[in-house]
């Protein structure tokens, strides 16, 4: 007879889950200023490499289609472990960072931009599914809204630091803290609990609200259970399977998020847009101030820091009121607030205020919808919430890949013209397929896949 290992059989409530989220949200602080850098000090930043900001653009698009490989780690994660996934991709994202900032040519900060890429690509989706896992749907979008607490107080505290220290020392030093800190935040990861065990979810047991599902324990950390779909319905691939050949079965299977596929790939798609959007404007953004406004190093670090409080309130607000209003029906408010916001950024473009009341305005929404689609997004396939959130992430990629190539590009022709109209384009997009084929959960979703 095997002995039973005393392990939790459902997630943790937020009585025993703060410790866990001040270590992630700490690290979270470090690796999104790493990511924010380069949105409010492109032009800095390229002067010091010797690159052009369209050229910089260009490598940045590097450094987000390494994202591809994120299934990969996906898998990795849901059999091995989310902390030990975690831990390595922030040492590879630490190499990166130290790579940029040596500033050895152009091979030298492509090979940074990979690194980093690979390491950004197996923390972040992975760190959402482990704090996914700590918690209830329910209560889901509390605990993912004060998690993304860290992109705000990055840009408020960790861009404005990075400010100063491009202005009173070098534009290298920046890299060489955030490199540093990543490895003390993966001495400080190694401290965590492993996640609890995850769950099955049997359709129909969610309200649209965000109600919890029925579920069974289907294994622990490192361990993906089986989805037991409505009748149990198979997903894509499980058809597939039936006519394909072995190796064809092994790649699909990298991309069957079971049988409620249908609604996660329109909320994952809706949330790409979404992200594309943003990127396309907020690559380019540093280069407008600097260039039109005058704005210097410390300059873009205030301008930061008013944008970061934009982004701590949309995000507590998520903490406050998206599991009782509905995560979809709060992705769908910040989409729609967004597109208002990008179609009038032109217009505001009479003076430094205007421009900055309107960034900031955008800020709030597109925090507030972001953070209720990653809620949103982490209950489409809950027993394979690692390949869930990977996928997530290398889709996402995706469509910032181009942002490197679109934002620096359509600025440099058109102005502000270039950004707005184009990103209240795509978020429209986003609306219609979240509207029309988003559910609020695997357990929520009718009929078959």
């Amino acid at each position: 007879m095997t002995s039973q290992q005393p392990r939790a059989d459902e997630p943790r409530g937020f009585s025993e889950f703060h410790r866990i989220l001040a270590a992630c949200v700490a690290t979270r602080i470090v690796v999104d200023t790493s990511i924010q850098l380069f949105y409010s000090f492109l032009q800095i930043i390229s002067l010091g490499m010797g690159l052009n900001v369209v050229m910089l653009g260009r490598m940045l698009s590097l450094r987000s289609a390494v994202g591809l490989s994120a299934p990969l780690f996906g898998n990795t994660a849901d059999r091995y472990g989310y902390l030990r996934v975690m831990r390595v991709a922030l040492v590879l994202a630490a190499a990166g960072t130290f790579l940029l900032g040596s500033g050895g040519g152009f091979w030298t900060v492509a090979a940074g931009m990979v690194l980093s890429g690979v390491g950004l690509t197996g923390f972040i989706p992975t760190l959402l599914a482990y704090i996914s896992a700590q918690l209830p749907f329910a209560q889901r979008a509390r605990g993912i809204g004060i998690l993304e607490y860290s992109w705000a107080l990055a840009g408020i505290f960790g861009l404005s630091l990075m400010g100063l220290l491009f202005d009173h020392f070098s534009w290298r030093l920046p890299f060489f803290v955030l490199g540093a800190a990543m490895l003390g935040s993966w001495a400080l990861l190694g401290l965590l609990p492993k996640a609890p065990r995850g769950v099955e979810v049997t359709a129909g047991a969610d309200s649209e609200a965000g109600g919890p599902a029925e579920a069974t324990a289907a294994g622990g950390e490192g361990g993906a259970g089986k989805a037991v779909g409505k009748g149990s319905i198979p997903s894509y691939t499980a058809r597939i399977s039936t006519i394909a050949p072995g190796a064809v079965r092994r790649v699909t299977d990298l991309f069957d998020l079971g049988w409620n596929w249908r609604s996660a790939y329109a909320v994952i798609g809706a949330n790409c847009l979404f992200l594309f959007s943003q990127g396309h404007v907020m690559i380019a953004h540093g280069v407008w101030l600097q260039s039109e406004y005058g704005l210097t190093a410390s300059g873009l670090g205030l301008a930061a820091l008013a944008q970061g409080a934009a982004d701590l309130a949309g995000a507590v607000l998520v903490s406050l009121i998206t599991d009782r209003v509905g995560k979809k029906r709060s992705f769908q408010a910040g989409i729609l607030g967004s597109t208002l916001f990008y179609g009038l950024l032109p217009v505001a473009n009479i003076g430094l205020w205007p421009v900055m009341v309107m960034l900031v305005l955008l800020r709030f929404s597109y925090e507030y919808g972001l953070v209720s689609a990653i809620a949103l997004i982490s209950e489409q396939a809950p027993d394979r919430r690692g390949k869930l959130m990977s996928l997530t992430v290398a889709i996402n990629l995706v469509g910032i890949t181009f942002t490197g190539f679109t934002g620096p590009w359509m600025y440099t022709r058109f102005g502000a013209w270039g950004l707005g109209p184009v990103a209240a384009g795509c978020t429209l997009a986003a609306f219609v397929l979240v509207t029309v084929w988003g559910r609020e959960s695997a357990g929520a979703a009718e009929g078959s896949g």
